[in-house]
């Protein structure tokens, strides 16, 4: 299609919950890379911020019959609205997400995230789409306008380590039980699961909760408890008097629930709905109890990722320490780097020992209690139950966690992997991993290929 000018659909997502005035500062740029490729452009130049004018945009470029539709990923979004583009239009499907700076501050876009979803949800789907990870003004963007998708296999292989270590870890999953509080979010495919799978997998059972019960439960726990959990904290966390008050006991009174709940039904691990409605309906964030309740050997998986708690129990058992899990938030092919980040949650026991670990809030729903420190150097190990595109298997990186400053607010760390940053970038995407990852630190890696070896998974490595 050299020289062919074609008509390009443009949908550019974007969510209110981030930065937008960044947001359309990068919209802008990326318009105008898209205008000088000479191509009809047609659609919006504006944020798409929600089902109803992504719809709208839709229905109007539908009208014009496009060559090809491409979506600018300009901040995180689910993967909901990708696919419902994906079912309206047959052409040729593309995606350009856009990496920030590491400032230190908020995530303001977190569009590699939007990404790694609708990659996971697209492949699920069988649906080929192009992609580019990068900033506007960037070179090789318009070849996105005119390449075809390709078919990019599962980059797998069967594991020849010896299974004898790998069956007593997966001996030891057997009959552990992971309650789930609340159904993952729309859109996040990569947290959606089969109880029956997982038990014939793992020998783990599911039993479901609904985020009413655990409100109920904090919202009933002891006034002396919650101040109680306050002043255990404040040995180890400065600046606790400085979040509202009112809504960190709410958070603390989240852990006691969760404690509570543990207790009476002998629960290993936790996968829960965090959001909006810890914030919108309870007012108080899950992401310190989280925290803790990891650092006491009781993972807790955020948007109700049963597997992904499943996953850190694999871990926990595996390397016998706290386990933290992350989304992957940025990859830097110029510094060989990605960023490790989620919200405010990794276990104390992970800070930077020069670094002050604080209390702070959540990114963009402003409510405590989040931890906020750099994740202090050394090796690390990622691994993750994945069901990409259908399929199970085991998912495994090893890197070097970096002494580096905060690259973004909450809890991160800067990690060099084994393997190159841009190799590890186009693996995730073409393989359609989820955006879950278990970190613990230390390498795990003889461990976790003798339980592939024993359950019969094909291995990932990343």
């Amino acid at each position: 299609m050299s020289g062919e000018t074609l008509t390009i659909g443009v949908l550019p997502l974007g969510r209110p919950t981030f930065d937008v005035a960044f947001a359309e500062e990068m919209l802008a740029g990326m318009m105008a890379d898209l205008r000088a490729s000479g191509h009809r452009l047609i659609g919006p130049e504006k944020l798409l911020m929600d089902a109803d004018a992504t719809q709208a945009a839709m229905t109007d470029i539908k009208a014009e019959k496009p060559d090809r539709i491409l979506i600018l990923q300009v901040t995180f979004t689910d993967a909901a609205l990708t696919c419902r583009i994906a079912d309206t239009f047959p052409q040729p499907l593309a995606i350009w997400a856009v990496p920030e700076p590491r400032l230190g501050g908020r995530l303001r876009l977190n569009a590699f995230c939007g990404l790694n979803l609708a990659s996971h949800a697209l492949g699920l789907r069988n649906r080929l789409f192009s992609w580019r990870y990068a900033a506007p003004h960037t070179s090789g963007i318009e070849a996105l306008l005119t390449e075809e998708p390709m078919v990019c296999p599962l980059i797998s292989q069967i594991t020849d380590a010896d299974p004898e270590y790998g069956g007593a870890l997966l001996d030891g999953l057997r009959g552990r039980t992971i309650a789930r509080i609340g159904a993952h979010p729309d859109g996040f495919d990569t947290c959606a699961y089969d109880s029956g799978r997982l038990a014939d997998l793992t020998g783990m059972t599911v039993t479901g909760f609904e985020l009413a019960d655990l409100f109920d439960r904090a919202r009933a726990a002891p006034e002396a408890a919650a101040t109680g959990l306050k002043t255990e904290l404040s040995a180890n966390l400065a600046g606790l008097d400085q979040v509202d008050q009112t809504e960190l006991d709410r958070s603390l009174r989240l852990k006691l629930a969760l404690d509570g709940m543990k207790a009476e039904g002998g629960f290993d691990a936790f996968a829960i709905r965090c959001w909006p409605e810890t914030f919108t309906e309870y007012g108080g964030a899950v992401c310190g109890p989280a925290s803790m309740l990891g650092e006491g050997r009781v993972p807790c998986a955020c948007e109700a990722d049963v597997y992904g708690a499943a996953t850190q129990l694999l871990l926990q058992a595996a390397s016998d320490q706290p386990v933290f899990l992350v989304d992957l938030v940025d990859l830097d092919p110029s510094d060989d780097t990605g960023v490790v980040w989620h919200c405010g949650q990794a276990p104390m026991s992970m800070a930077d020992p020069d670094a002050v670990a604080r209390a702070t809030i959540h990114t963009n729903r402003k409510m405590p209690l989040l931890f906020e420190f750099p994740l202090k150097p050394g090796p690390v190990t990622f691994v993750r139950l994945s069901q990409a595109r259908g399929q199970q298997s085991l998912i495994i990186a090893r890197g070097e966690m970096l002494k580096r400053d905060m690259a973004f607010t909450g809890t991160s760390g800067v990690v060099r992997f084994d393997r190159p940053a841009e190799e590890v970038l186009t693996r995730i995407i073409d393989s359609g991993l989820e955006h879950h990852m278990a970190l613990a630190y230390g390498d795990h890696l003889g461990a976790l290929e003798s339980f592939a070896a024993a359950a019969g998974l094909p291995v990932i490595h990343l």
